[in-house]
């Protein structure tokens, strides 16, 4: 693709332009430089919503490819990371947010991105993390009655016992028997 009058000649520079220092003065590039190449900032939490719906709207990053998480196990501990995508510009960019290890909450932004339902129960299943104004916060990948989260670095290695059951006795509650 060759890039017209409008366009910067650069995907990189299109990235950087997207989130313009005057606009958003708290948001920093970030000093790891990722092995895929894609551009990464690091957004305060509170900022969160404003800058995705500036990318989305006015940036033209309309597809919210992942969101995931790391547990650094130091304060701050968690790393959220958001994935988005740019057909237009056939470009990707990155954005983190850190939160505490201690009541890690953060805005859903399942009203910007619907299909974020999903990632960020994921999340929350996974990681403990809290996202408020989900519509449907809940356990997605481990039983309703699990205790702890498995992604966490704290988390025991072997993992959480279960009582011991023959395999033909176990029905997950809310499953048909068929």
């Amino acid at each position: 693709m060759t890039p017209t009058s409008d366009e910067p000649a650069n995907p990189v520079q299109n990235q950087e332009s997207a989130l313009e220092a005057e606009r958003f003065p708290n948001v920093t590039r970030s000093e790891m430089r990722a092995a895929d190449g894609t551009p990464t900032f690091i957004v305060p939490a509170d900022e969160l919503l404003n800058v995705l719906q500036h990318l989305r709207d006015e940036a033209r990053f309309t597809m919210l490819e992942d969101v995931t998480a790391v547990d650094w196990k130091k304060e701050p501990r968690f790393q959220l990371v958001y994935n988005l995508l740019s057909l237009e510009r056939a470009s990707v960019i990155r954005i983190k947010v850190t939160l505490p290890g201690e009541n890690p909450t953060i805005a859903s932004v399942t009203a910007l991105f619907p299909g974020a339902n999903w990632y960020e129960r994921e999340v929350f299943d996974l990681f403990g993390i809290t996202f408020t104004g989900h519509p449907d916060l809940r356990r997605i990948e481990m039983p309703d009655d699990w205790q702890g989260h498995p992604l966490r670095k704290d988390y025991p290695i072997t993992g959480t016992r279960r009582p011991v059951m023959p395999a033909n006795q176990f029905r997950p509650v809310g499953r048909s028997n068929s």
